[in-house]
């Protein structure tokens, strides 16, 4: 049986920042995990691809000018050096750095990016009464987190506002802590929207659940 993602120790914490949070402002924060956005199949055939032309090149090349005794011809040698690389690729491609390398950064931030778009429809981040949800969605695979808020902060928040918020997450996930990351930056996260004026209401509801989603 594989180790929960977060204990429920951890949940419960989670889940009371988020109350703590929204007792400052109106907005409703939904944080939202997902082990990774994209399964990156094309990165595995591109990691693998260069791979084996860089070892098959340099096997041909030894056995063209290094004068050593090979016992099969130059066919069945790359042949063998390419089935090699092929499994040795499978393996290595389960590695996080080495998956996070092979699909690099431009991919990764387009995966993230639609990934998080349809948490922010799924769980209707949209339909709160002063369109003040905002999403805090975390890709852990690729260590990527987007602060995402609806027109109600995004009048009041300047994007870039929110990159200490994702820091502090980042910062968790690479130091194996993701959920002192994840709650320190839902506390972040409401003293910001109290400091922009995000103020509560006197008639205010909790629209959103508090606790954290974990996405597929």
């Amino acid at each position: 049986m594989s180790k929960p993602l977060f204990t429920d120790q951890e949940l419960k914490k989670i889940e009371e920042a988020v109350a703590a949070a929204e007792k400052k402002t109106s907005g409703e924060i939904v944080p939202y995990f997902v082990e990774s956005s994209d399964g990156y199949p094309d990165a595995f055939w591109k990691f693998c691809g260069i791979l084996m032309v860089v070892c098959n090149l340099i096997t041909a090349l030894i056995m063209e000018y290094s004068g050593w005794f090979f016992p099969f011809g130059i066919f069945e040698t790359l042949m063998a050096v390419s089935g090699t690389v092929l499994i040795l690729s499978l393996i290595a491609i389960r590695i996080p750095a080495v998956l996070r390398f092979a699909a690099g950064k431009a991919t990764m931030n387009d995966r993230v990016t639609a990934r998080a778009a349809e948490a922010f429809v799924s769980e209707e981040v949209f339909a709160t009464r002063s369109r003040t949800g905002i999403l805090i969605f975390i890709s852990n695979l690729e260590h990527r987190v987007l602060v995402i808020g609806d027109a109600g902060i995004n009048r009041k928040v300047k994007p870039e506002t929110w990159n200490e918020v994702a820091a502090l997450v980042v910062s968790g996930i690479r130091t194996g802590k993701a959920a002192d990351g994840i709650i320190s930056a839902i506390a972040k996260c409401g003293d910001i929207l109290e400091s922009a004026g995000v103020a509560i209401q006197n008639d205010d509801t909790n629209e959103i659940g508090n606790e954290l989603r974990i996405g597929n």
